[in-house]
């Protein structure tokens, strides 16, 4: 980075990369940071998940379509149509009449938080749209099949189509515009640096109408006589250290680094520090006199900044997500259910004690949740902490406990982990939250480990597909194991969840490092 102020066409891949590569050896043990009172509070007030403004805009274009869908067989069911007209025929064409008008709609650009909350302005634009997708529908169907819409049935579906349209719009501008001054929907965003290029960006922003961002507080490493504890009315809430718990407690969005572009050093020792977190990372470009390329630069109105890192598997591919976990667990407890009974009598009858095993592991953004487990340890010498690591010929675990840990059979009640949203199926595999290798622990060895959290953790992962599953026994393996839940969380898709899925029987019977 540091040719930061010279390359107009600064690659930020590269940025990225030099970032994310940086964390491969730490410089120390990431020590916990309690946070200053004032902060806790406010951090209390943001822990509610607020709306995503694209999660709306996708819910309301499926709104409109299967509304338009419904108006139109509404109308042919009102009007006496062709007696060879099949329903599904009709079905079709209105589909398609509702869809054309959406693409259309989309074209015109009303899809976006702006254009629906101008909703009489923006009138003309989706009565074409409306037009357009109705009349090209209309015509294209009486040249191919002949008249399957009375034109009476067609004038009702374009005027009841255009008074909804026009009604709903409305409607949804006066919710649109209760949601921003109720906090519903915004972006919540803390500000990394309390200078004077903080303070420009803050009057900045607050004079862009379409502004959804809501500053949350502001953090900075220095003093009162370089960085007030009021900056353009947003208060000073600690130090960079204490902005990495903050984030971890208040569901914010967004990290915007407010920093000059010649600070190059000390931008990319706080993004080392950061980018851990499952948040989209910016930078404050308003000020710059430099110009990188468009897809570099996101904006709130007229006010540019750089996309450094984006929090990953948001908004709807986190619904598709879920939907996978919810869809392949229920599968896989129907399937499994039979060697999950056998397995808790085994455990019951064969020593005293539960059934299973709750442990205390690191979840999505470093959250605590309660991992389930068939218990494979003797009751009174269990290991909570998982401080020590099970060895191979480890006399803590049963005969039972060797079997069901060598096959992963112990790891099956993590399905109900998964059910309850705590785990999804696939991702990095949690682990216990005092677990280490040797004397340190893992954010010792490798300074990126948080990064895993960035994600929802998985019952299997890509590390264990790849052979890495069992002890770390090593700061090699540590490493290896975090470099591959680095790459699954950079490269996921629902093909890569599925493959990984289907990977992971496979891989059982590699049990080399399973004790």
């Amino acid at each position: 980075m540091s040719d930061l102020g010279n390359r107009p066409d600064l690659d930020l891949d590269a940025l990225r990369r030099s970032v994310a590569d940086g964390g491969t050896h730490s410089d120390g043990p990431a020590a916990h940071v309690e946070l200053n009172p004032f902060a806790k509070q406010i951090a209390d007030q943001f822990r509610d998940n607020n709306y995503s403004p694209t999660m709306l805009i996708g819910q309301f274009r499926l709104f409109e379509l299967a509304s338009l869908l419904a108006i139109g067989l509404f109308a042919c069911y009102m009007q006496p149509v062709p007696a060879d007209s099949h329903f599904l025929t009709r079905f079709v064409v209105t589909a398609v009449g509702a869809t054309l008008t959406v693409l259309f709609l989309q074209l015109a650009d009303t899809y976006l938080i702006p254009s629906i909350r101008a909703a009489r302005r923006n009138a003309k634009r989706v009565l074409a749209a409306w037009a357009i997708g109705f009349v090209l529908t209309y015509m294209g169907v009486s040249v191919a099949e002949g008249v399957l819409y009375p034109p009476s049935a067609a004038a009702i579906w374009f005027a009841c189509g255009a008074a909804f349209l026009l009604a709903e719009r409305l409607l949804t501008a006066y919710a649109i515009r209760h949601w921003a001054r109720n906090g519903v929907m915004e972006r919540r965003a803390v500000i990394v640096g309390g200078g004077e290029p903080a303070k420009q960006f803050i009057r900045a922003l607050e004079q862009q109408p379409d502004n959804d961002i809501r500053i949350c507080g502001i953090f900075d490493d220095r003093g009162s006589d370089r960085s007030p504890s009021v900056v353009a009315g947003y208060p000073k809430l600690g130090t960079f250290a204490e902005l990495i718990e903050f984030a971890r407690l208040a569901r914010i969005d967004m990290l915007i680094i407010a920093l000059p572009a010649s600070a190059e050093a000390r931008i990319l020792q706080l993004l080392r520090k950061l980018w851990v977190l499952p948040l989209d990372i910016r930078l404050a470009a308003h000020a710059n006199r430099l110009r990188f390329r468009p897809r570099s630069y996101s904006h709130v109105g007229s006010v540019p900044m750089f996309d450094i890192f984006d929090k990953p598997i948001r908004d709807w591919d986190s619904v598709a997500k879920r939907a996978f976990d919810i869809v392949f667990t229920v599968i896989a407890i129907t399937l499994l259910w039979p060697i999950m009974l056998g397995a808790a009598i085994a455990v019951k009858t064969t020593s005293k004690g539960p059934i299973l095993f709750r442990q205390n592991r690191h979840g999505f953004n470093n959250e605590t949740i309660k991992v389930l487990k068939f218990r494979s340890m003797y009751t009174n010498m269990s290991d909570q902490t998982a401080v020590k690591a099970v060895t191979k010929g480890d006399p803590r675990v049963t005969p039972v406990g060797r079997f069901l840990r060598k096959s992963s059979i112990d790891e099956l009640p993590q399905l109900f982990n998964v059910l309850k949203g705590e785990l999804s199926l696939v991702g990095p595999r949690p682990h216990a939250v005092h677990a280490q290798t040797g004397e340190r622990k893992y954010v010792d060895v490798i300074e990126s480990y948080f990064a895993r959290h960035r994600v929802k953790p998985g019952v299997t992962g890509w590390a264990q597909i790849k052979g890495l599953r069992g002890e770390l026994d090593s700061d090699e393996k540590i490493r290896a194991r975090t470099q591959h839940d680095l790459d699954y969380i950079e490269n996921w898709s629902l093909f890569f969840d599925l493959k990984i899925l289907f990977l992971t029987p496979i891989s059982l019977f590699n049990t080399d490092n399973a004790y």
